[in-house]
């Protein structure tokens, strides 16, 4: 049985809108040009072709990836979250041993934005605190060694 896909809603939106911008606007153009390319005669050296095959691979490649894990998603709203434990669409607050606090929220894995925090259900952290509560102390296990860190907030929602 194949992993879910938890994402929340936002998270499905932006996979969907991607697929029909493909879909609907990049590959019909493409084609487009690529079967007037192909009436241009010798194919061998006509870049248009030639690029223009390869894009549409490309192209039919994230369209199936993109169709595969729409098809697998489990949505979580975030805002519809009634817990007191740490799980997916969470915004968690620690505070490690150097009294540094972080925050992050934890989403799907095709939401995934680091720099902002975001990081997903699968990663290190986030296995780390799922599960939990405020004032938990949770070891993280890291590359650059294991770090101890205590929950000071969870949160669902804006």
């Amino acid at each position: 049985m194949a992993t879910p896909n938890y994402i929340t809603p936002q998270g499905l939106k932006r996979l969907q809108d991607e697929f029909k911008e493909l879909f609907y606007n990049e590959r019909p153009k493409l084609v487009e040009t690529v079967a007037w390319a192909a009436g241009n005669g010798d194919r061998s050296e006509n870049g248009d072709y030639i690029y223009g095959k390869r894009r549409l691979r490309e192209i039919d490649s994230r369209l199936k990836f993109l169709r595969d894990r729409i098809e697998a998603s489990n949505v979580v709203n975030p805002n519809e979250v009634k817990s007191e434990t740490v799980v997916f669409g969470a915004t968690v607050s620690i505070c490690d041993e150097d009294d540094v606090t972080k925050t992050y929220t934890i989403i799907g894995e095709d939401e995934i934005d680091v720099s902002n925090n975001r990081i997903s259900w699968k990663a290190p952290l986030a296995k780390a605190v799922l599960g939990k509560r405020v004032g938990d102390e949770v070891v993280i296990h890291r590359p650059a060694g294991d770090l101890v860190a205590e929950i000071t907030q969870i949160k669902y929602g804006d």
